[in-house]
């Protein structure tokens, strides 16, 4: 059974607030003449599902081509958070759910797929992230806009991540599933010197 897991992006998806929003159009229309149709896109790539690069918290960090296909691919944890306030929840990592994990998919059920950009979401602790990095996690994806908290500048969880290897996957939608262990399809786009990259991101039940 496959599980599509990403935001479908429209104009109106939101967007990080101050960033830029998706648009599109049309370059050329059958309608008015023309041989085919050729629609255009813009805004930021953060706008939907999408793989953070490191590149988007330091500067001398990689960028969205160095992202690396075997983070985004094979076996994954989906857990359910969504019972903890905002902030930092109290996950620890040696919780037992974790034991062995790669790939970490919290859903917060704080997610933009319903229309609306939220105002807070549980996170982890930056301490946390660093020590399942340090243990071989490879990938952290949330169903919330951020792996940091909504009003956090410093962008510990990511630093933290990114500094002990692993990776960030953002506006999962999860809604619709169980919590439990899929493998995870979700390559990021092939784009160069961003710092962030459009996923179509898809869980499989093993």
């Amino acid at each position: 059974m496959l599980y599509d897991i990403s935001v479908a992006v429209r104009v109106g998806t939101p967007e990080w607030p101050g960033d830029a929003p998706f648009g599109c159009g049309w370059t050329t229309r059958i309608a008015d003449g023309a041989t085919v149709n050729l629609s255009s896109i813009s805004g930021s790539p953060h706008v939907g599902t999408h793989a953070d690069a490191p590149l988007h918290v330091h500067d001398d960090w990689p960028a969205s081509d160095a992202l690396p296909l075997a983070a985004f691919v094979g076996d994954a944890l989906v857990l359910d958070v969504s019972a903890f306030a905002s902030g930092p929840m109290p996950l620890a990592a040696d919780d037992p759910r974790l034991a062995g994990v790669e790939r970490l998919l919290l859903r917060t059920g704080r997610t933009i797929a319903d229309g609306r950009f939220p105002p807070d979401w549980p996170v982890l602790a930056p301490d946390t992230a660093a020590t399942l990095a340090a243990r071989g996690l490879k990938l952290v994806g949330v169903d919330a806009p951020s792996v940091d908290a909504r009003e956090n500048r410093t962008l510990d969880v990511h630093r933290a991540l990114f500094g002990g290897g692993a990776w960030v996957l953002e506006n999962l939608d999860l809604r619709a599933v169980p919590a439990g262990r899929y493998e995870l399809i979700a390559p990021p786009q092939r784009l160069v010197g961003l710092d962030a990259a459009p996923v179509r991101a898809v869980l499989r039940r093993p």
